[in-house]
C-alpha cells in the first residue's frame, strides 16, 4: 500500500494558466503541483501533465510545463481516450495525480485509471476546483472508488523511505 518512487509517475492535470484563476486557492494548488513535480525529478520519478483543449484555455502554467517530461494534449475530461495510457512508461503501476478540476477532468483521468489496473493516489492538497464544495465531493467519490488519499508529504516521505535518502535535505527544504 506504499508509494514506491520506482514503480511512480506523477500526472498533472490542466493547470493551466487561463483557468488556475478561476480556481479557488489555485496558487496554493500551483504552489503544491509545483513542489510535487520538483520532488519527483529530484527523485526520478517521470512527471507528465495533461491540457485541456490548450488552443482555446491555453498552456499550463510555465512553471509547471518545465518540470514535465510529456505534456498531453487533450478534448475528452478524462485524459484517458486522449492517449494518456499509452504515454504512461512501462513498468509503472503507481499514479500519483493532483491538478484541476478535481471534480471534472481529474476525477474522470483518475476514474480510467483505477478500472484500468493502476494504484492511484490523489494528492488532496494538490488538488482544486472552482467551488470547494464540488473538490470535496470528488475526493469522497474519489476514496470511494478505490483511490487513496494523500498529501504532499505523504507522497514526498514515502517516496524517499529513509531519512538518510540523498535527497533528503533537500526535499526537506522544499516541504518546510
Amino acid at each position: 500500500m506504499l508509494m514506491k518512487a520506482e514503480q511512480s509517475i506523477l500526472l498533472l492535470v490542466d493547470l493551466q494558466e487561463k483557468l488556475m484563476p478561476a480556481i479557488a486557492h489555485g496558487s496554493e494548488v500551483i504552489h503544491q503541483c509545483l513542489t510535487l513535480a520538483t520532488v519527483a525529478g529530484l527523485l526520478e520519478v517521470p512527471v507528465l501533465a495533461t491540457e485541456q483543449l490548450p488552443e482555446k484555455l491555453g498552456a499550463n502554467v510555465a512553471e509547471i510545463r518545465e518540470l514535465c517530461d510529456q505534456t498531453i494534449a487533450k478534448s475528452h475530461f478524462d485524459a484517458c481516450p486522449d492517449g494518456l495510457i499509452d504515454a504512461l512508461p512501462e513498468g509503472r503501476q503507481h499514479i500519483v495525480i493532483g491538478g484541476c478540476e478535481t471534480h471534472v477532468c481529474m476525477l474522470q483521468t483518475a476514474l480510467s485509471l483505477v478500472d484500468a489496473g493502476y494504484k492511484v493516489w490523489v494528492v488532496a492538497d494538490a488538488t482544486g476546483s472552482r467551488n470547494e464544495f464540488d473538490r470535496d465531493i470528488a475526493l469522497d467519490r474519489l476514496s470511494e472508488s478505490g483511490a487513496r488519499l494523500v498529501t504532499l508529504e505523504m507522497v514526498a516521505f514515502e517516496w524517499m523511505r529513509d531519512s538518510r535518502h540523498p535527497q533528503f535535505r533537500n526535499i526537506q527544504g522544499l516541504i518546510k
